[in-house]
């Protein structure tokens, strides 16, 4: 089937997700095996690394069995997969290269099918998604390469904002928090729920500097706080749990409507704490994927499923990477969690140090198929910068 196919049935589902209507799972199931083989025939990274396997992916029935891509190879190559005459990405997201490594570049030839998927799912995440951003954020024309900072940027779109207002950093990231705390002030007297949207780095140098005493806010009820990514050495590391408190206290908002999201750049979907997860602390949380992702939690030696209830690797199968890699395999370690049948799980953290040696063999394949002469991209070898 052709990629404009592929992606009409996408859209389909998102729609479907969207409304609040139900996804039939093996309608999934069956565009995923579609997908990856119009990802091996049209991906030169995917197409190599199939071929190095003896895969024949006209012969493979279930997504299961194709080999997933380490998001490692987003730094070493153009990870693409677009059919003859498709024309230049229109986006380009960047790693925030904070690991010391090159920074992973993932090509977005499809906007439309990232906002959709984006929209539809974050909408049945936050119930509701306010229209009105106040975020300790670049401005999305400041930092285009940032897949974080675009995503906030079309939560504003949304309501209305036109995607560059209610935005306090520098382009280097340097917070303007007397025009956050302003922002903040102005939300209140308006008495519209607001999205309050930042790092968890950036609300804990946000908070720390705020003078002994400062009031606290109390924002509009329906308001929702959005935290994501980690520290990286940005910031001193506050737990979640703590992290919750503070901001509950500063906001004036309760603590199930602080919400934790994880995504990551190589990644077009994003996974969300469901409401039925944020009446639990922060430790006992988990996050959801939407329909057209699948989460798999792998042994970090062989690769294959872990034990029953057993940490992990994830794997993420995307389907909105439609044009890049679907399967991807990542270096962060997950347990699975919440509600059977859900695909939840939790992330205790990031493998710190070398990757898993499955994760590292994994890797090796996909640059052997290169040294091979199969070419799998020639590489943006830029090295120019996950979330910050």
């Amino acid at each position: 089937m052709t990629g404009a196919g592929l992606r009409g049935r996408l859209l389909a589902i998102m729609d479907a997700h969207g409304r609040g209507g139900a996804v039939d799972p093996v309608q999934v199931e069956e565009l995923a095996v579609e997908v990856l083989r119009y990802q091996a025939t049209h991906g030169r990274v995917y197409g190599a690394l199939c071929r190095r396997r003896g895969i024949d992916p006209a012969r493979v029935d279930r997504w299961e069995a194709f080999p997933p891509v380490p998001v490692r190879a987003f730094q070493a190559f153009d990870v693409e997969a677009v059919e003859d005459g498709a024309g230049a990405p229109e986006a380009i997201f960047r790693t925030s290269g904070t690991t010391g490594g090159p920074r992973g570049v993932h090509r977005v030839h499809d906007l439309e099918l990232y906002h959709r998927s984006l929209l539809a799912h974050a909408r049945r995440s936050l119930v509701p998604l306010p229209g009105r951003v106040v975020a300790l954020l670049p401005s999305p024309r400041a930092r285009p390469d940032s897949s974080l900072v675009h995503m906030v940027g079309q939560f504003a779109r949304y309501g209305g904002a036109g995607g560059e207002e209610g935005f306090h950093a520098s382009p280097e990231w340097v917070l303007d928090t007397a025009g956050f705390e302003a922002a903040l002030e102005e939300a209140q007297v308006a008495g519209e729920p607001v999205l309050v949207a930042g790092t968890a780095f950036a609300f804990v140098h946000w908070l720390d500097g705020r003078p002994a005493g400062a009031r606290h806010h109390v924002l509009p009820a329906g308001s929702r706080v959005v935290e994501t990514g980690g520290f990286k050495g940005r910031s001193r590391e506050v737990e979640p749990a703590e992290l919750h408190s503070l901001l509950s206290a500063a906001l004036g908002v309760p603590g199930g409507a602080i919400v934790n999201e994880y995504g990551m750049t190589e990644m077009l979907s994003q996974f969300w704490e469901p409401p039925d997860a944020r009446v639990h602390p922060p430790g006992e949380r988990w996050h959801e994927g939407p329909p057209w992702v699948r989460t798999r939690i792998l042994d970090p030696d062989t690769l294959e499923p872990a034990e029953a209830g057993a940490p992990g690797v994830l794997c993420h199968l995307d389907l909105a990477n439609l044009h890049s890699a679907s399967l991807l395999l990542t270096e962060d370690v997950g347990v699975p969690a919440g509600p059977p049948g859900r695909g939840g799980f939790r992330v205790p953290g990031r493998v710190q140090g070398a990757p898993p040696r499955g994760c590292s063999l994994a890797m090796e394949e996909v640059l052997a198929a290169e040294r091979a002469g199969e070419r799998p991209g020639e590489g943006h070898r830029e090295h120019p910068g996950a979330y910050p």
